[in-house]
């Protein structure tokens, strides 16, 4: 076996065996809380520029296969686990983890304490971190490297904060998920159409919209209005990604084009923080973030508790209380309310614009690992369309 070494940019070092490919990477280093999903986790391009710990124990279980992932392609920057599987055990896996990170080129370490590495995190809040294994260690001289010389590497990373990352995973090329029937088949007229602005989507998302009959055109991060306005959309959806939503110049400009146009929105993840922005309050980075499939968020508009599937590290900036008015252009958006919270840490988790058809989560209702508990979402942005394209009809 390989020996790796951890580094953090406070200095703390955690020493294991390289899992996957052997080398070097670095990145922001958040912990998942998820027991389940490893896979759909690892395609997920939110993760970019993320080296990500598993705080699950025991990860690989059931290997790897062609019909799981949420993209084309692992993400992370690189992969931090405890105890590895030995075999992959499961009549659908195709090939074993270690195998395919070490295909794909992504740097992992195991045989690490994710117990004490995410108590530091929670304790210190996440921060830049290095994984080095094989040649990464040896200088020029073929002499392992002092830490103090992997610890510049890590530290010379750039920050997440200000980092504009969407254009960096989205779609180069708009494509169409079409309408589904009940039978799974294709459905010959949709009940609606969405215009879905790719800023780091999963597969996942587009199928769960094809699957109540809309036909989804995924447009890249650099589309214009005209660009929307060409799929004949009856509402425009922002997916998640990765990044500071306070860099996404573009992204907030073209949702406020949508905002103008009273076209019906929906946002998921950074697209709720976009929202936020458009509506003019801030954003701000968390300690730790929530990264995991089991986050308690009420629906306040139901009193729900519902059990949902995170990825973020940047939260709206709203009050928790009642009404406010959205600050932008002196208020011209109307009104607005947090629709949901989180219940570990009263993080505001959902919008809802009370004067215009908009509103968004900051959660994954797609969540092809599960939970599904907020799947409903979809189908309340379907009625949504449903409502004010009747009201525009009516109005005409």
């Amino acid at each position: 076996m390989t020996d790796a070494v951890l580094i953090l940019e406070d200095g703390r070092t955690f020493r294991g065996r390289a899992y996957g490919a052997t080398g070097s990477t670095v990145g922001e280093i958040v912990f998942n809380t998820g027991m389940t999903g490893y896979q759909e986790t690892l395609t997920d391009p939110s993760y970019h520029r993320q080296v990500v710990v598993m705080t699950a124990p025991h990860i690989g279980n059931t290997g790897v296969n062609d019909d799981d992932p949420e993209s084309g392609r692992i993400w992370v920057a690189g992969y931090v686990v405890r105890d590895p599987a030995r075999r992959a055990s499961s009549w659908r896996a195709q090939r074993t983890l270690d195998e395919e990170l070490e295909a794909q080129g992504v740097v992992g370490i195991s045989d690490v304490d994710t117990r004490a590495l995410t108590r530091h995190l929670r304790e210190r809040g996440v921060m830049r971190g290095g994984v080095f294994s094989g040649d990464a260690l040896l200088g020029e001289d073929g002499a392992r490297l002092p830490d103090d010389a992997l610890l510049a590497a890590v530290l010379a990373a750039p920050a997440m904060q200000g980092a504009d990352l969407a254009g960096e995973v989205s779609t180069s090329e708009a494509y169409v998920v079409e309408a589904l029937g009940p039978d799974g088949g294709p459905l010959a007229e949709p009940v609606a159409t969405v215009a879905a602005v790719d800023l780091g989507i999963k597969s996942m998302t587009p199928q769960r919209m094809a699957e109540r009959g809309i036909r989804v055109h995924v447009l890249p991060a650099t589309s214009s209005i005209e660009d929307v306005l060409a799929t004949g959309a009856d509402g425009v959806f922002f997916s998640n990604g990765p990044g500071d939503p306070g860099a996404a110049t573009h992204e907030v400009e073209l949702l406020r084009e949508v905002l103008d146009r009273r076209i019906p929105f929906f946002g998921i993840c950074y697209g709720n923080q976009l929202l936020g922005r458009a509506l003019g309050y801030g954003t701000y980075k968390l300690g730790y973030g929530h990264r995991g499939v089991n986050q308690p968020v009420v629906d306040r508009l139901t009193g729900k508790v519902e059990i949902t599937a995170h990825n973020h590290g940047f939260a709206v900036d709203a009050p928790l209380d009642g009404e406010s008015t959205a600050p932008h252009d002196g208020g011209r958006y109307g009104r607005v309310v947090v629709s949901h919270v989180n219940l570990n840490d009263d993080v505001v988790e959902g919008l809802s614009a009370l004067d215009l058809p908009a509103f968004s989560v900051q959660y994954h209702p797609e969540a092809a690992a599960g939970p599904h508990d907020a799947a409903y979402l979809f189908d309340r942005f379907l009625e949504l369309m449903h409502t004010t394209g009747a009201q525009k009809g009516a109005d005409r």
